[in-house]
């Protein structure tokens, strides 16, 4: 069927759907910032893991990244190419699988390495072994999403680090950042140097992680394609990894839903939605943020209303939690209105759950010449598969 994107009408909800011009432009910008920063640039799987989309994304890039034996699994059997893998804590059971799904495998600690490197390399001896640091310095404000915040279980900070490295270990790798400019990737580069330059002449590569969020409006490409240049001047033997997610999945496309019910208690009226903020939206409760509503603006200090058009929006779970709000609407709504929740494709997708058995949406992908593809259509099976 062909789609009206504005309106979507006539489309089953609940439903992902993910727009491939958009897509296009996204993937277009990061090849080409790529290339003038003589960079690798490549896709987080925590992000954003939609493998019948992957046929568009390897005409673009040429890796990914994993931090599970399922996430590097998907990496070689769908993406095609091994895996950049990362995990806090390798387990017994699945790091054999994983070294042979990798090219690259970073260990978070130095007695992980010390007890699984050698196992590593008997797997996989062509593998490239990295260690995780942590710079101490983020500027995510969330902490919850802050990796280098006090007491983290990620990385190894400058102190803890031998002058001279295992003569296996080839890279590092850090991460600082959460859907941030490249002013202040600019600054936290300075304290990653700052910190471990001295250990970069041992080194083949550095990979500085995800949170570069190069596809947002607004941000300055060339200054991360000039940052760089300037650290390929002084390091010219390093190859530098950048592994956004948000950035591939940025602004691709909307999770649409339904209204099917609206309630009133004490003065609040309440939109009661086919999806769930729990189940299908659960980084606007984890982190928390107000998520953009197609036709509606967030209401001011989300007081009690009086307006006929200002409503909460609730999931349909049975979790009390399970709403946010208020929006001011363009309109009275009704049951039957579509609600239409802008960017809801990167860290939604991969994060959804069955909690409550409810209907979990639809992912379906609308293509340049304007057809919907349904790419997945969940049902009870999926729901009582989860339960064997």
């Amino acid at each position: 069927m062909n789609i009206d994107l504005n309106t979507f009408e006539g489309v089953s909800t609940p439903i992902y759907i993910i727009e491939e011009e958009r897509l296009r432009r996204n993937l277009e910008l990061i090849r080409k910032v790529s290339e003038e920063a003589d960079i690798d640039i490549i896709l987080a799987f925590k992000a954003f893991a939609l493998w019948k989309t992957f046929p568009v994304f390897r005409e673009y890039i040429g890796a990914t990244t994993a931090s599970s034996l399922c996430e590097a699994r998907l990496a070689k059997e769908e993406f095609g190419s091994m895996a950049h893998t990362y995990s806090p804590a390798y387990t017994d059971d699945e790091i054999d699988g994983i070294a042979s799904c990798s090219s690259h495998l970073t260990f978070n600690s130095l007695s992980q390495y010390a007890r699984l490197h050698s196992r590593v390399r008997t797997v996989n001896p062509a593998i490239s072994i990295g260690l995780r640091v942590n710079p101490e310095y983020s500027e995510v404000g969330t902490d919850l999403y802050n990796p280098c915040a006090p007491g983290t279980r990620f990385g190894i900070v400058a102190e803890k680090l031998p002058d001279v490295l295992p003569e296996d270990v080839e890279g590092f790798h850090c991460h600082c950042h959460c859907e941030s400019g490249a002013d202040v990737f600019q600054r936290t580069l300075g304290h990653i140097t700052g910190k471990f330059s001295k250990w970069f002449g041992q080194l083949k590569w550095i990979n500085f992680g995800g949170g570069h969020l190069m596809t947002r409006e607004g941000y300055d490409t060339g200054l991360l394609v000039s940052m760089m240049r300037e650290l390929h001047s002084r390091y010219p033997h390093l190859r530098i990894i950048l592994e956004p997610g948000s950035a591939f999945g940025w602004q691709t496309g909307a999770l649409v839903s339904q209204v099917v019910d609206i309630v009133e208690d004490h003065g609040i009226k309440t939109a009661i939605l086919n999806v769930s903020f729990t189940c299908h939206m659960p980084d606007c409760l984890e982190m928390p943020y107000m998520p953009a509503v197609r036709g509606a603006e967030v209401a001011d200090g989300g007081a009690v209303p009086h307006d006929d058009n200002i409503y909460r929006l609730g999931g349909n779970s049975c979790l009390s939690g399970d709403f946010m709000g208020m929006w001011r609407f363009d309109r009275p709504l009704a049951v039957g209105d579509k609600v239409i929740f802008e960017d809801m494709l990167h860290y939604t997708t991969v994060k959804t759950n069955m909690f409550n058995g409810i209907t979990h949406p639809s992912i379906a992908m609308a293509h340049c010449d304007g057809t919907l593809e349904m790419l997945r259509v969940y049902g009870y099976e999926d729901y009582r598969s989860r339960m064997d």
